[in-house]
């Protein structure tokens, strides 16, 4: 069998920068050598493409981000020509330019095969309104949530604080409407806290989402494949502090627990499992994603978002849920490839 060249898309210009580079170390490790040659085109803070020879010498010297100045991609002839060589490409930037569908709209216009997410499920999972918006018309469960606007705010702070306190009460969790790895995300208690929390928020969209926040606990399902999708076992996580924000999910000191599979009833973990795979229909996914949810104490399911590109470092949820079912993480990697292919081809034929 001839060996495939897999593009591997990391870095990029949000906040997630650093933790998609650590997302592609493990996943370039981790590919089988006999099916896949891993190409790394890394994208720097600023949006500009290096080579997959500048980008082996940052990861060579152990960069945790890409400061190289590289080229805006359209006068990045050496990377472009490297992808152009590439059998498909797998997207690991997280966040915005690379999670909410403009990273593959390129690739979609380039006509290579990628995996994950296409542009539409994308652009939805990366914007936590339409997502919830959706949820909301299909008749899943989510937690009450207003749209905050940071122009509106900013003409009416009173008006924008008081629609949250009829809206939704305290405490509540205030989000980037357009982010991911809980970056810019705060719980607020009382008014007081909303200043603050807004602000953390508008620095990185100018939309913020702000959401009841649900006594209960944080779950995940990862699931797997194109017109049918598998789902794996629950896993539970049980975070460190207040709530599972970016240290407690990357930092080296931190204590937060994954609990694979979760301590929950049978029941449970089916009612999970089915509304995962619902979710994931709903907003149209393919390849693969990683399914939030909170489990109140009466065993209520209330959806909480999909994440189309989820961690894929050692210590990820999504690799690991799979593990736990059985799916090893070299073996994992070979069937997203393989999904994206498939994609590809069916789009070809029609």
């Amino acid at each position: 069998m001839d060996r495939k060249r897999v593009a591997i898309l990391l870095g990029g210009r949000s906040s997630e920068h650093e933790v998609s580079i650590v997302s592609a170390r493990s996943v370039m490790a981790a590919l089988d050598p006999a099916r896949w040659e891993p190409i790394p085109l890394g994208i720097s803070r600023s949006g500009a493409w290096l080579s997959p020879t500048e980008t082996r010498a940052a990861l060579d010297a152990g960069a945790r981000s890409f400061e190289s100045p590289g080229n805006p991609v359209l006068r990045s002839s050496e990377a472009l020509a490297a992808l152009d060589s590439c059998d498909i490409a797998f997207p690991l930037v997280h966040g915005v330019n690379g999670e909410d569908g403009t990273l593959q709209g390129f690739l979609e216009i380039a006509g290579k095969p990628y995996a994950g997410a296409g542009v539409a499920a994308s652009a939805i999972g990366m914007d936590k309104a339409l997502m919830k918006a959706l949820f909301r018309e299909a008749g899943i469960p989510v937690a009450r949530y207003s749209i905050i606007r940071s122009w509106e705010y900013t003409l009416a702070q009173n008006d924008s604080m008081e629609l949250i306190e009829h809206a939704i009460g305290y405490p509540c969790f205030v989000k980037p409407a357009n982010g991911g790895s809980s970056v810019g995300v705060t719980r607020a208690r009382s008014r007081e806290d909303l200043p603050d929390a807004l602000a953390a928020a508008f620095t990185h969209d100018d939309k913020a989402v702000v959401e009841q926040a649900i006594a209960g606990r944080e779950v995940e399902c990862s699931v797997l494949g194109n017109e049918s999708p598998q789902a794996s076992v629950v896993g539970e996580i049980v975070p460190d502090r207040d709530f599972y924000d970016y240290d407690s999910k990357y930092s080296a000191s931190s204590a937060t627990e994954l609990r694979i599979p979760a301590p929950i009833t049978e029941a449970a973990a089916r009612d999970i499992r089915d509304l995962a795979l619902r979710m994931y229909r709903v907003m149209g996914c393919e390849g693969y994603a990683r399914v939030d949810f909170f489990l109140t104490p009466g065993d209520r399911v209330i959806a909480n978002e999909v994440n189309t590109i989820p961690g894929f470092t050692s210590i990820s949820m999504y690799p690991k849920l799979w593990e736990a079912s059985g799916l090893a993480y070299s073996g994992l990697l070979t069937r997203i490839l393989e999904l994206g292919f498939e994609r590809h081809q069916r789009r070809v034929r029609a």
